[in-house]
């Protein structure tokens, strides 16, 4: 009896180790576009698709966000590849760290039972730093983003190389949940833009990017997405065009039928549940009725479609772009890329997700997965408060006659502060046209202006004494991610400073201060004092993990660091007045925090977090310059 009892245990081990290897084998399929339908299989499918983007959410989430999709009786999942994200220097690669590791974010995508629609750009747009470019492309000779040049074409061909490398074997053509591939990304509406380039050669280099991605190896269908009123300079000869935003069905038939051999399927790659969001300006909301309502029209038409955002997640660290329009000439991205998306940044289910899932959902469709744990830390001491000039006077300043650029010093993101010293009194109106983005300005130590391209102020009057120290703290807040402009994305001081019309050249000394890394501030002293930049430092003990979110009301302009990671940006201006911080990056036991506040305009001691966000309190007095 023993012998049958021990047999009968390791006969049900073995049952459960086979269940559980049943569940982790995917299903392989084959994907077509033939005979105006999407065939899965071999049977006509309609594909209900959300975006989510793998950067912008924790690797260890990853899976959650997943469930939260497939729980929405969705069948697919969208993703941008941010070629910055993974070329990090040039001819440095990252497919790895962190949350770069693409390859197994679509295999667990696989694992939950999604397809995957994948957009490699190379251009993206997605309010992220520079649409997706590597800031260094800027130095190449001869480079011009998006263009038909050699050296550009290189680039990209290199990109799409080292990206086919990591999903080749995720292909559904090799048993993988990958079923499309974008050409390009809305580039109908720069073809519309860049009027300055002849149609024929905005079409030589789309057709240039489109036929490299087929030569590295990509062999799934191909589609484009612009405006419905853009396909003549977006739509791709052998690519499915499908139409952004495009919420008549008729027209959106009819167009796609006059670029695709008089036939479908037919698709929305962007359907707008939500819109993005800049600071300063206030937080777009879609309804849920009118989102609800559009969802039918697609089902009951037969048009497939793919939410963006279904779940946007966060710009970490320095990652958020820039739009611009006539009032503003940038538009800095918020850190959250909440999106007012079904699925909200901290991934809760939201009144949205709700009404979606009602009308979407199918008998076999999983339940919704259990909201991440939450917490609140009432108090974190801030023990130690540096002026940010005692890290500065450490450094080896870069020297020239002039100003020079970020991409000139080599650096990509961050700050650079420039210094120099006046052995004659000069005073009366300084500008500063070529700021890019934001400054703060100090004679001798002591704040005299703030000058900001948000709101095209790029002048102050100033008073310079004999044998003072003029220093300036230049804040590059995110590359141009949309339209014509995006070609000129330089930043930091990037023309000449003048003080009443006359060029302040000679002895110009510049600090790199990239944030790439969290400060070291262990041999600094409590040297900080009001009115000037400071970092600040601090710990907390916790008995249990969860998400939560920082309180930053209190606090001016600058950026986090727990634990070692960038959370983003914060700035009193709104509409977004915390920051997400994910449980998964804490830890039971002690946690750092250091915060750069840039304006420090009083001293602080505390920080605290709280259970929900603050995405819409705008304040938009709190960024006037003065």
């Amino acid at each position: 009896m023993k012998k049958q009892f021990l047999t009968l245990l390791v006969c049900l081990a073995l049952a459960g180790h086979s269940e559980a290897q049943v569940k982790k084998t995917p299903a392989k399929h084959t994907f077509a576009i033939a005979d105006g339908n999407f065939l899965l299989d071999g049977k006509a499918v309609q594909i209900h698709s959300g975006e989510m983007h793998y950067a912008r959410i924790p690797k260890p989430y990853w899976r959650h966000r997943l469930k939260m999709m497939k729980a929405m009786g969705l069948n697919a999942v969208a993703t941008y590849v941010f070629w910055n994200y993974h070329e990090t220097a040039p001819g440095v690669w990252d497919f790895k760290s962190g949350n770069k590791d693409i390859a197994e974010y679509i295999k667990i995508a696989q694992e939950e039972g999604l397809l995957v629609i994948l957009r490699p750009g190379p251009y993206v747009c997605a309010e992220w730093e520079f649409g997706g470019y590597p800031w260094f492309l800027e130095k190449v000779p001869g480079m011009v983003i998006r263009g038909n040049n050699p050296q550009y074409l290189a680039a990209t061909k290199a990109y799409f190389t080292q990206l086919y490398a990591q999903v080749k074997n995720l292909l559904v053509t090799n048993g993988g949940p990958i079923v499309m591939v974008q050409g390009e990304n809305e580039f109908g509406s720069y073809v519309a833009q860049r009027k300055d380039i002849s149609l024929e050669d905005h079409k030589k280099y789309s057709s240039a990017v489109f036929q490299q991605l087929k030569d590295v190896g990509f062999n799934v269908p191909f589609f484009t997405s612009d405006g419905s009123w853009l396909f003549e300079g977006g739509a791709l000869p052998g690519a499915l065009p499908t139409a952004n935003g495009e919420g008549d069905v008729t027209k959106l038939k009819d167009i796609v039928n006059k670029f695709h051999d008089g036939k479908g399927p037919y698709m929305v790659a962007e359907f707008y549940p939500g819109w993005l969001d800049h600071w300063a300006e206030p937080f777009p909301k879609v309804k849920t009725e009118s989102t609800v309502k559009q969802t039918k029209k697609y089902l009951d038409g037969n048009v497939s479609f793919n939410y963006y955002m279904v779940h946007g997640g966060t710009n970490f660290g320095f990652t958020s772009g820039a739009n611009y329009d006539n009032k503003h000439d940038i538009q800095p991205d918020l850190t959250s890329y909440d999106y007012d998306a079904p699925i909200s940044e901290a991934g809760w289910a939201t009144e949205k997700y709700n009404a979606l899932r009602d009308l979407l959902k199918k008998p076999e469709t999983p339940a919704v997965p259990a909201k991440t744990p939450v917490i609140t830390i009432p108090e974190i001491v801030l023990s130690k408060a540096v002026d940010l000039e005692e890290l500065k006077d450490k450094m080896t300043p870069v020297s020239a006659d002039k100003p020079l650029t970020f991409e000139e010093l080599n650096q990509g993101h961050g700050y650079v502060w420039y210094s120099r010293k006046f052995n004659q009194p000069i005073s009366g109106k300084l500008e500063l046209k070529g700021l890019r983005d934001y400054a703060l300005i100090y004679v001798n130590g002591v704040k005299v202006a703030e000058l900001n391209s948000y709101y095209k102020k790029y002048d102050c009057e100033i008073d310079i004494p004999f044998n003072a120290t003029l220093d300036i703290v230049v804040e590059n807040m995110g590359r141009i991610n949309y339209g014509a402009k995006i070609v000129n994305s330089t930043k930091g001081i990037i023309s000449p400073l003048l003080i009443n019309g006359e060029t302040i050249t000679g002895n110009w000394d510049m600090y790199k201060l990239p944030m790439d890394v969290v400060p070291n501030l262990a041999a600094a002293k409590n040297s900080a004092v009001a009115g000037k930049p400071a970092i600040y430092q601090g710990s907390f003990n916790l008995t249990k993990t969860g998400d939560t979110f920082l309180d930053m009301r209190d606090f001016g302009k600058g950026i986090v660091f727990v634990n070692g990671i960038n959370i983003g940006r914060y700035w009193s201006v709104g509409p977004q007045q915390t920051l997400y911080l994910p449980g998964c990056w804490l830890k039971t036991g002690k946690n750092d925090i250091v915060i750069f506040e840039q304006k420090n305009e009083v001293m602080h001691k505390t920080v605290k977090s709280i259970e929900t966000p603050i995405l819409e309190d705008l304040k938009p007095e709190n960024g006037l310059p003065k």
